[in-house]
């Protein structure tokens, strides 16, 4: 049991992670899709940014009080990745609102739908 609340943030982060996937594939929503998409993403980030703390470990600067060091990498992997799904959320944002006026709907059944008719017309 020590063990499963040792590791409390990875079951936290796969949990967002669930719930995100979950959300993208059960609404017919676009907007709600998106707002899973980003909860998805986000739990990507935290499980990146768990994976490179260290306890007891410090900035990768060497002095001679320092015996263990975090590695920098995954925080500055992430901070890209997270510029990047900012630009996707806006790009989303964007082709939603296009979408919302090309067919009034934001409905993936609905725009189906409607698409369906036009071809037949």
């Amino acid at each position: 049991m020590a063990y499963l609340l040792g590791h409390i943030n990875y079951w936290l982060i796969i949990g967002v992670m669930m719930i995100g996937m979950f959300t993208m594939m059960s609404s017919p929503n676009l907007m709600k899709k998106l707002a899973g998409l980003s909860m998805f993403q986000t739990a990507v980030i935290l499980f990146y940014v768990s994976l490179g703390k260290v306890d007891g470990g410090t900035a990768p600067i060497i002095t001679e009080s320092a015996t263990r060091y975090a590695n920098p990498l995954p925080q500055v992997l992430m901070l890209t990745a997270i510029v990047v799904g900012v630009a996707t959320m806006a790009l989303g944002f964007a082709l939603i609102i296009r979408i919302r006026r090309a067919y009034d709907s934001m409905e993936e059944d609905n725009i189906h739908h409607q698409m369906e008719k036009e071809e037949l017309d």
